[in-house]
């Protein structure tokens, strides 16, 4: 009999006014039902939204270090459940659990970094251009905030965004992915066992459409905050703009790895492995462009292939298997497309390229791990985010060629060079299009302490990590006048 999970309202356990469900199933086994969870209308939402505005006229007047201290005890509490909480999320999402562990880590990263933030939430003083005049600006929160979280990190993405949003004194109500709402569930119920007060974060379960749309165009939610594709990205700008409401968007990548002649090769052959085909190539950070200087393709590409050839897939509860589902149909039969059309357009499949259906793999959405070669930068397999476990490898003749196909794509993301000549390595730095750039590693492994997000298609500007205080908080300037006078600022002191 699945469990039967409920929104979470003003700190109580509520089901859709509708009542209807959707089934929460692990993508490795079709069989294994986590959960019934509420398909959410714009009712739920409106109801969510009003809780939070309620709780954000006591929650913003909590002082910061005092919000701070329940992110601590979160950040302890999840540390003790850490175990717990991967493995379900392994159910639910697929990835194996040394990276569901590492799922649950980053949320206690993010929970001890931004606590300290409750200590360093800074303005400015500096001094006015009048006698007798003090001026200064002061970090304002924003008010009810709305997140939208992806499947493919279900607790870190959403502590990415509820952290620093709760240390600013924002309220929040979020809507997480529905192939993966109990992790989210988990990381939520864990701030309230820590002392979260009722209202201030909110869960909205359901689907894009349904849930989604009704919360970013809510006139009461002052921001928005989303990670997920470029083309929902897109109109989740529009709905907000219409309102003046601030979007930070997360969106999505085809980062490139550039590996020289002069490349360590063992090394570069490990983080091309770990980068395409982590979490199933399901990151937006994953390598989905090898680069391979010409003098070294035809070694690098055996190698990797044979490497590839080896990976066990399979359920990521099984502590032997290196690579797990899909995360749904969907997802596969995006990877297959793009495999057809790949090969159409002249690429050589070398490894994969198609479903695995059979066996262990009967019951759930899997994919085999892929890799072209011959592809060339125009080829649609080398410019669009696919979102699976598919690399493509491309040829170069000189370094400033590799630079250019790394940038010649609609995001920017992340990037990677494997070189050992420094002047390359600093000159990568400075020419990368992408809002992270790696040095002889791949292009995942971003920690919660540096800003998060790209450029072009990838992201709007704002930044996750370090940066996420400035979009969860507003500016005010304050000046005092202590002159016991009228003073005219540009007027009195024109002399």
């Amino acid at each position: 009999m699945a469990k039967h999970y409920h929104n979470l309202i003003g700190g109580e356990w509520l089901p859709s006014q509708s009542g209807q469900t959707f089934q929460n199933l692990n993508p490795a086994d079709h069989n294994d039902v986590i959960g019934d969870f509420p398909a959410s209308s714009a009712a739920d939402v409106a109801l969510a939204v009003a809780a939070a505005k309620k709780a954000f006229a006591t929650w913003r007047l909590v002082p910061a270090p005092k919000r701070a201290e329940i992110l601590y005890r979160a950040g302890q509490l999840l540390t003790e459940r850490k175990e717990e909480f991967a493995r379900q999320m392994t159910r639910e999402m697929g990835k194996v659990l040394a990276e569901t562990r590492g799922d649950v880590q980053e949320a206690i990263d993010e929970a001890y970094y931004v606590a300290g933030e409750g200590r360093r939430l800074f303005g400015q003083t500096t001094p006015s251009e009048l006698q007798n005049k003090f001026a200064m600006s002061i970090r304002m929160p924003v008010g009810v905030c709305a997140m939208i979280t992806p499947w493919n990190f279900p607790m870190a993405i959403p502590s990415w965004k509820l952290f620093p949003a709760l240390v600013s004194g924002n309220t929040c109500v979020i809507k997480p992915a529905e192939d993966t709402p109990l992790s989210t569930l988990n990381l939520v119920q864990t701030l309230m066992d820590a002392g979260l007060p009722p209202g201030v974060v909110n869960i909205v379960f359901g689907y894009g459409p349904e849930a989604g749309a009704p919360l970013v165009e809510h006139p009461d939610v002052r921001a928005v905050s989303f990670t997920g594709s470029s083309a929902v990205g897109s109109i989740v700008a529009q709905r907000a703009a219409a309102n003046f409401k601030p979007v930070s968007l997360e969106m999505g990548g085809k980062n490139a790895m550039i590996v020289m002649d002069d490349a360590n090769l063992d090394l570069a052959l490990d983080g091309a492995l770990w980068g395409a085909f982590g979490t199933t190539g399901q990151r937006c950070t994953a390598t989905s462009r090898i680069l391979l200087h010409k003098a070294i393709t035809a070694e690098f590409t055996e190698r990797l292939v044979a490497r590839v050839k080896a990976l066990t897939v399979g359920n990521g509860l099984d502590t032997n298997i290196e690579v797990g589902p899909q995360i749904n149909s969907q997802q596969i039969e995006t990877s297959t497309s793009y495999c057809q059309i790949a090969q159409a357009e002249g690429a050589k499949l070398l490894t994969g390229g198609s479903r695995l259906s059979k066996g262990p793999h009967a019951n759930g959405t899997f994919f085999a791990p892929t890799v072209f070669g011959s592809v060339t930068a125009d080829m649609r397999i080398a410019r669009e985010e696919v979102f699976g476990p598919v690399v493509s490898l491309i040829e170069f003749s000189t370094f400033e060629e590799a630079i250019q196909i790394a940038n010649s794509i609609d995001y920017g993301l992340s990037t990677s060079l494997y070189t050992k000549d420094v002047n390359r390595a600093f000159t990568a730095i400075r020419d990368l299009e992408a809002g992270i750039t790696y040095i002889n590693a791949p292009t995942i492994g971003a920690e919660v302490h540096l800003p998060f997000g790209g450029v072009k298609q990838t992201g709007n500007g704002h930044r996750e990590g370090n940066g996420a205080i400035d979009f969860y908080t507003t500016w005010k300037s304050v000046y005092v006048d202590y002159s016991d006078k009228l003073q005219r600022a540009q007027i009195d002191n024109a002399e």
